[in-house]
């Protein structure tokens, strides 16, 4: 008993029976716990609203002509002017989100299943395996993912569908090398050690043990090749092998309206600030979600 009547070893017990904060709500402190990582977040959240409720926010048609009102500036009727075609360029923005993040979306899933299964397969089995899939891992990550991309849209030619193989394609190895890692890491875990000694089957140790916990780093780089995606086709739209006209794509509507850059730059410059809008909050969410789930980072940023 010391001073007062207080014991010390009643005051680490009190201490180990106070709540302790869940994992979730450390997740929102840290994810929301700087201002820019909350401003990405609702422009994208406003991005996927604009691309959802298109046809409702805008009552002009993104790809009927109208010579009529050709390369006229902004104006109360038309925001942001319109193009060679007499097209409202809002209108053609607005549209354009739904292709930007189609492709991001579908894109970056082609490459997370692939890369994500190549990568279970070469970390855990190892040998030759691992050898075969990393040194072909590593002669793709040789070559830019945009020069990759620009080559698979090449051969498959342009529309979206090809375009959004092609930029998943150029995604894989990154998916791919960061799962391996993950996997070499975490199948030496005595968790697993002990589920092999008990007689599981590699298929219950790769899904229920090895997966689940490599998923974190997965889902941080899911969100940052978002942008990458989406970077991607602009840049291939820009070229003239991403979306077919006359449908509307941001890099696409910077290509057609850079010949106009010193009478009317708004026609490039509206969906060139978009493209780097969702780009840069898909990145700055990235780092968001890096630092909310990984434990040496939780509770310092």
């Amino acid at each position: 008993m010391t001073a007062k009547g207080i014991n010390p070893a009643n005051n680490d017990v009190n201490s180990s029976r106070l709540p302790k904060q869940s994992g979730l709500r450390r997740f929102y402190r840290v994810f929301f716990g700087r201002s820019a990582v909350t401003i990405a977040a609702i422009i994208i959240l406003l991005i996927i609203i604009v691309a959802i409720f298109a046809p409702s926010l805008t009552p002009y048609d993104p790809i009927k002509p109208n010579a009529a009102e050709s390369l006229q500036p902004p104006s109360p009727e038309h925001l942001l002017g319109t193009d060679l075609l007499g097209r409202d360029v809002l209108s053609r923005i607005m549209f354009g989100s739904r292709v930007a993040l189609m492709v991001g979306v579908i894109a970056t899933g082609i490459a997370a299943i692939f890369g994500v299964t190549l990568g279970l397969i070469a970390g855990y089995f190892s040998g030759w395996i691992n050898n075969l899939i990393m040194r072909i891992t590593d002669a793709l990550m040789s070559i830019p993912p945009i020069m990759l991309a620009l080559a698979v849209a090449a051969l498959l030619g342009g529309g979206l569908k090809n375009v959004m193989i092609s930029v998943g394609i150029s995604l894989i190895p990154t998916y791919c090398r960061l799962m391996c890692g993950e996997v070499l890491s975490i199948k030496e875990s005595d968790y697993v050690t002990a589920m092999v000694l008990l007689g599981a089957n590699n298929f219950r140790v790769i899904l229920k043990h090895i997966l689940p916990n490599s998923f974190p780093p997965i889902i941080v780089l899911i969100t940052l090749n978002m942008g990458i995606a989406i970077m991607a086709e602009a840049s291939l739209s820009f070229l003239g092998i991403g979306i077919s006209p006359p449908a509307p794509a941001w890099g696409g509507m910077v290509s057609d309206g850079y010949r106009y850059i010193n009478t009317n730059p708004v026609l490039s410059f509206a969906p060139g600030i978009a493209v780097i809008l969702i780009v840069l909050a898909f990145n700055i969410v990235g780092d968001g979600l890096r630092d909310a789930l990984d434990p040496r980072l939780r509770g310092v940023l």
